[in-house]
């Protein structure tokens, strides 16, 4: 998966559309990002001894990563893109680098 924890991403399709948030959570298994205040799914608890009032509990749910794409930047500067990578080679080391970068302008992210 191309998206990492931590990442600010657009959701690009569904009924959050258009919303950024953060990304919480990864499952590369099931191929779903769970993203901060987006997909917000009420589910309704009945009291317990760990929870004594129970009630109504908001939590994100998981979005298939296919409905988001990467951003970089502030304000009316955000831009949204597919992640790449590339590899560096360390001039001391000898070692190769891996670094993500965005296709749209060539950033490292």
């Amino acid at each position: 998966m191309r998206v990492k924890k931590s990442d600010r991403v657009v959701v690009i399709a569904g009924k959050d559309k258009g919303k950024i948030g953060v990304v919480i959570e990864t499952n590369s298994e099931t191929k779903k990002v769970i993203v901060e205040g987006i997909n917000i799914k009420t589910y309704h608890k009945k009291p317990t001894q760990i929870n004594p009032e129970g009630g109504i509990i908001k939590q994100e749910g998981p979005i298939d990563v296919s409905n988001v794409m990467v951003v970089e930047g502030k304000g009316k500067n955000v831009v949204a893109s597919k992640v790449g990578y590339r590899y560096e080679i360390n001039e001391k080391s000898g070692k190769k680098n891996k670094i993500r970068f965005l296709k749209k302008n060539n950033q490292d992210i």
